[in-house]
């Protein structure tokens, strides 16, 4: 029965569509059988996901990219600093939900610091009166550098575009 209703398929399909239906083709081997694709996998997260899914945030609770987008040349510095108070105490509050700062240096600033308590060369800058050579073995700490110790960052959506650090906003009247 299946034959019969393959030539009638094949008939109809000729005579108004001018080709032979793909059925047809592959039952008498004018075609190879194609196999389905499967689903591309989902693509790796990329190192600049994360940093702008936290530029996200910031902006999101904070503000901070809308204002440092602004010309502030116009106003007055007491103007920025009471805006610039609110920007940081958000900031500080994105920063602390989501990831654990800690210094690199746990001295006091002013002070003399060993280098190699810092953990590795990439943890230390030398400023100032560098030597040649060899780098010191410490030096007076003018900052103490931060760390990151614990990142919490909620998980990106499949569907999240994370170049959008910012949706555009309509309002509707």
């Amino acid at each position: 029965m299946s034959r019969i209703s393959l030539a009638f398929r094949t008939f109809f399909s000729i005579l108004f569509r001018g080709q032979l239906p793909p059925e047809a083709a592959l039952a008498f081997g004018y075609t190879k059988a194609v196999k389905e694709k499967p689903a591309p996998p989902p693509s790796a997260a990329k190192p600049s996901d994360g940093a702008l899914q936290v530029l996200g945030m910031l902006q999101r609770d904070a503000r901070l990219v809308d204002f440092l987008m602004e010309d502030i040349s116009g106003y007055s510095d007491e103007q920025v600093g009471a805006a610039m108070r609110t920007v940081h105490e958000q900031c500080r509050a994105v920063l602390t939900r989501y990831i654990r700062l800690a210094p690199v240096i746990d001295g006091v600033e002013g002070t003399f610091a060993k280098a190699e308590a810092a953990g590795g060369p990439a943890a230390v800058k030398f400023v100032g009166n560098v030597p040649p050579g060899p780098a010191p073995k410490g030096g007076t700490l003018r900052h103490r550098g931060w760390k990151a110790e614990k990142i919490d960052l909620p998980a990106i959506g499949s569907k999240q575009d994370v170049s959008i650090v910012a949706p555009a906003e309509i309002e509707i009247d």
